[in-house]
């Protein structure tokens, strides 16, 4: 029986990974990414739970992007489970931008959505981990900023007593035996597999599928 209970809502929350083309216009609107899938076969599997699903990611966004709009997009909706994958952005900017965010930026930023989200709704937290694949052959060199920052969310997740998705180690167990571009042609924004991958290790995490 899964740990989500009828009735409650559901929030995804980051960026374009998250997103990943929902319409804005549409408050309702999943996108075309993990979030629908999961949503999908939740609702399959549990017809009678009547569980309601939103998604605010949005393309691009750092943690301090999250920050500036979670009133609107998280405490508004009341979700009883807010589940988040923010933090590529936070290192792509770095090596596009000039714009890095620092380890203890992003790690006390983080830290603040996950206080507000507890404090004020009570809420129960999934977090994904951030994660990159070796393809181009440059993204190689990110380990050395994204690295520590998935370390700072695997801290945060213990302080939250958080759902962890070990996202990163996920795909990096999958690509020893399948191309990485199979899962993410460009590293970062998954493929319909690789969408797949983390709908399913969502769905084990909350236990609704074995």
């Amino acid at each position: 029986m899964t740990l989500i209970q009828p009735g409650e809502v559901v929030l995804f929350q980051g960026d374009s990974v998250t997103d990943c083309g929902r319409d804005y216009r549409n408050p309702k609107d999943l996108g075309n990414g993990y979030a629908n899938m999961v949503a999908g076969m939740f609702s399959a599997l549990y017809p009678n739970q009547r569980v309601q699903f939103y998604n605010r990611g949005i393309s691009g966004n750092r943690v301090v992007d999250l920050q500036s709009r979670w009133e609107e997009d998280c405490i508004d909706l009341k979700p009883n489970w807010v589940s988040i994958l923010i933090g590529i952005n936070d290192v792509w900017r770095r090596y596009d931008s000039n714009d890095p965010t620092s380890v203890e930026r992003f790690k006390d930023g983080y830290r603040d959505l996950l206080r507000q989200t507890k404090e004020r709704l009570g809420a129960k937290l999934i977090i994904c981990e951030p994660f990159v694949l070796p393809v181009p052959e440059d993204r190689r060199t990110w380990r050395e900023d994204l690295d520590p920052k998935i370390q700072a969310v695997r801290d945060l997740a213990a302080e939250f007593e958080a759902i962890y998705i070990p996202l990163d180690g996920i795909f990096a167990q999958h690509s020893t035996q399948t191309p990485p571009a199979y899962w993410a042609e460009d590293g970062v924004h998954p493929s319909v597999a690789g969408n797949g991958l983390i709908a399913r290790a969502w769905l084990q995490a909350v236990q609704a599928i074995s």
